[in-house]
């Protein structure tokens, strides 16, 4: 009878990596099978943004017990929305999407909603980008002190009193590339959330403190195909908070 237990969980010790490679081969064969799901929603935005041609869509892909985060760049061409770069795969804050107007300063989410996309920063003088863009200098701070009057600002070292904030030019390269999502700041709100941005990720399973990353290579694709001619937007939340959203 020992020996019968025995055989039986080193059966199922062998036996479940197989099972689980299978579930998330079927996962993954699945999403890259089907059709962008929000795509007949998109003709909402004919009423929400009528003079946007460009989204990037950042929702969550879940089947079962596993849950992953993508960025599809649409685009509008004729009155036609469809996708005009691959499927990125992206990280979020660490406690998930916060719901519509229940975003919070250090709450470690990310806001959900509709945002402008307006200008990118990075460490370099230039990037290869049409939108507006900012180098970041060792002087670059973004204000998230909620008590300060430039909250939510990017402002110069020596012309603020905030007691906290992010450094723009950090020591590693999360913010070599980024893209300011408009959240939060026309006007600003304190205490809702501040420094929402879209930036290079540290790993493809860590997430941010409520900002949206990619991997590097990804974001580089990205800034190119972005034309502020175009108005873009970012749409941000699960499934269901963006089928609402789009209604």
């Amino acid at each position: 009878m020992e020996k019968r237990r025995h055989y039986t969980i080193y059966r199922f010790i062998f036996v479940l990596p197989a099972l689980l490679s299978i579930t998330v081969s079927i996962f993954i064969a699945a999403n890259t099978a089907s059709a962008f799901p929000l795509e007949k929603h998109l003709s909402s935005l004919e009423r929400i943004a009528p003079e946007s041609k460009q989204v990037l869509l950042v929702t969550d892909d879940k089947f079962l017990i596993f849950s992953r985060i993508q960025v599809y760049a649409m685009e509008k061409t004729g009155a036609r929305w469809q996708k005009a770069l691959p499927t990125f795969m992206a990280v979020i804050g660490k406690k998930g999407f916060a719901p519509p107007a229940e975003k919070r300063e250090g709450d470690g989410k990310s806001p959900s909603g509709i945002y402008s996309l307006k200008m990118t920063f990075g460490y370099q003088e230039s990037i290869p980008s049409k939108m507006p863009y900012r180098q970041a200098l060792a002087d670059d701070l973004w204000v998230d002190d909620v008590n300060a009057v430039d909250y939510n600002r990017w402002v110069k070292k020596g012309f603020t009193q905030a007691l906290s904030y992010e450094v723009m030019k950090r020591e590693d390269n999360l913010y070599k590339y980024g893209i300011v999502i408009e959240y939060n700041t026309e006007p600003v709100i304190k205490g809702y959330g501040s420094a929402i941005f879209f930036h290079i990720w540290r790993g493809e399973n860590i997430p941010t403190a409520g900002c949206v990353a990619v991997a590097e290579d990804d974001i580089i694709q990205i800034l190119r195909w972005l034309d502020p001619q175009t108005k873009p937007l970012i749409i941000m939340g699960d499934l269901d908070t963006i089928e609402r959203l789009m209604q």
